[in-house]
């Protein structure tokens, strides 16, 4: 849905998502009937990869698997095209001092297998998800909750299995009592991982992970590993963003080019992003079904500073290696034209996004060599950039290696990986040999997205294991504030703090540069680059 996406990391340049405005209805024909391509009649397609994980909202932090886990689970509230709240699943969510929050559940809302979602199914469920025993990628996201570490400490067993800050009131309500206050902790609740679970979940939530049954607007059909996942639009859905086509098939491709092909050839009806080779031609070979727009998210560089090249590295070293990137020919020239230099850590689309007041995005050679050397230079004159081959990355990566190289003298390789699933799992597992190439697209249109959730010492995106005392003690004051408005200017301070520590470097923000074919219909797009699913119609 859009916003609230398990899709933080992006495979490509886009990220596709569900609509929480899209008209509901379904398109005639005979179900039992395929198009050309093999897809049953009345269902769309898009190109997507294998999911990292088994389809958990709260294990679900990339794109790939967003989107099954967005077509299958409706959490509490949504976003509308400017980034604004949308309920979904909730009557209301309302607080007084930010510290306390009640939620008032829609009545008559059913899970596929006709179990009623009650406010029992959210704390249930973010009480599993928050528990350390069970190793949700995501369970970070429920720090906030006062409780959350006796069921998640840093060390040792939980204390408690349920946290003591979620109380039910009834069957529909229920209250969120925070450790502290926090002014944006309404725009959380738009984030997929806060999604519910039905009863049968807690029997084997292996098993459930390979085949869910989740509140969304499309019901699980089959996960064919590496190749289809296919959903069906829910008649009974009660959401905002009802189906307006009979299902959807994700389907896998190894590269994008050979996506493309098929939507020129019929065989996939969308695209979420055209390759660099295609992007000169794209738009005159789809026509009408050409999408170019901007959206909420950057593409960085970011330091495995556990790694033997920036273990102990000087942040000089990092803004040298910064300056040495020639962003603005690069997207020009290798991107053609659909990025924008990066002026911040943070898109243009989210709340407190600010130009900083720092050389340290603009290209200078002479200043580059100067900062490497007074920072001690790089370990043996050597860096890689890792990134998965799958996702139209490696003429941006070896033009930005180039020009370091060029620039500063200093060795520059790409790390290629064969997919994204292996990608992520190398930063997971600390296997980075020295940059990673970091996608990021907005949770939920604030600037803390794209500051805490990365650079927090305990986040769970953080996979460049960035730690320092001040910018948590910095972010833990913007946490507290009065206001929503408040806490995006304290979070504006934190951003002009992470110049001097440089835990990443900003390279460019996102627009998607996709499109589909001709048997497709109502395709559009939302702020943060997705494509409006439940809203395709087929022709």
């Amino acid at each position: 849905m859009r916003g609230a996406k398990s899709a933080k990391w992006v495979a490509g340049a886009a990220v596709i998502a569900l609509a929480a405005t899209a008209c509901g209805g379904s398109d005639s024909g005979d179900e039992g009937k395929k198009n050309t391509s093999g897809q049953p009649a009345g269902y769309v397609s898009i190109d997507v990869g294998e999911p990292q994980k088994p389809l958990m909202p709260a294990d679900t932090n990339e794109s790939n698997g967003s989107y099954v886990i967005q077509s299958l689970f409706t959490q509490l509230l949504d976003f509308d095209d400017k980034g604004e709240i949308v309920l979904t699943n909730a009557e209301s969510v309302e607080t007084e001092d930010s510290k306390t929050w009640t939620v008032k559940l829609k009545a008559g809302w059913k899970f596929h297998n006709g179990e009623a979602v009650t406010a029992q199914s959210y704390i249930d469920a973010w009480n599993w998800y928050a528990n350390v025993e069970n190793k949700q990628q995501n369970a970070f996201w429920f720090s906030d909750i006062a409780g959350y570490e006796d069921v998640h400490p840093e060390k040792g067993a939980p204390k408690a299995k349920e946290m003591s800050g979620l109380k039910a009131v009834d069957d529909t309500t229920f209250t969120i009592e925070l450790a502290n206050k926090v002014p944006y902790f309404n725009y959380k609740l738009g984030y997929a991982t806060f999604a519910p679970l039905p009863k049968v979940f807690y029997d084997d939530p292996k098993a459930f992970g390979q085949k869910p049954i989740g509140n969304g607007p499309y019901t699980f059909e089959k996960w064919t590993h590496k190749k289809l996942i296919q959903v069906k639009a829910w008649d009974e859905y009660q959401g905002p963003n009802k189906a307006a086509n009979k299902g959807i098939q994700f389907k896998n491709y190894s590269t994008v080019e050979a996506a493309y092909s098929d939507v020129i050839s019929g065989n996939l009806d969308m695209i979420r992003q055209v390759g660099p080779r295609d992007l000169p031609k794209y738009k005159t070979d789809l026509g009408d079904g050409a999408i170019e727009q901007p959206y909420a998210a950057i593409q960085s560089l970011n330091p495995a500073f556990y790694s033997k090249t920036f273990k102990d590295i000087d942040p000089k070293v990092l803004q040298g290696l910064s300056m040495a990137i020639d962003r603005d020919t690069i997207t020009k020239t290798v991107l053609n034209g659909t990025r924008t230099p990066a002026t911040s850590f943070t898109p243009p689309q989210v709340k407190g996004n600010q130009t900083l007041d720092s050389d340290i995005l603009k290209f200078n050679p002479a200043k580059a060599k100067e900062l490497i050397k007074e920072g001690g230079g790089v370990p043996e004159n050597k860096i890689s950039i890792q990134y998965n081959a799958d996702g139209g990355h490696k003429e941006w990566v070896t033009a930005v290696c180039e020009s370091i190289r060029n620039a500063t003298g200093v060795d520059c390789v790409g790390d290629a990986k064969p997919d994204f699933p292996t990608d992520l799992e190398a930063r997971d597992n600390n296997e980075v040999k020295g940059f990673y190439r970091g996608g990021w697209v907005a949770d939920y249109p604030v600037n803390v997205n794209f500051l805490k959730e990365l650079y927090h010492s305990k986040a769970e995106s953080n996979n460049g294991r960035f730690a320092d005392k001040e910018i948590d003690e910095l972010m833990a004051k913007g946490d507290k504030a009065d206001s929503l408005e408040a806490s995006v200017a304290a979070y504006q301070e934190v951003e002009k703090a992470l110049v001097d520590k440089m835990p990443a470097i900003p390279l460019w923000y996102y627009a998607i540069n996709g499109g589909h074919g001709k048997n497709v219909d109502n395709v559009k797009v939302d702020f943060h680059g997705d494509l409006e699913l439940t809203g395709v119609t087929t022709k």
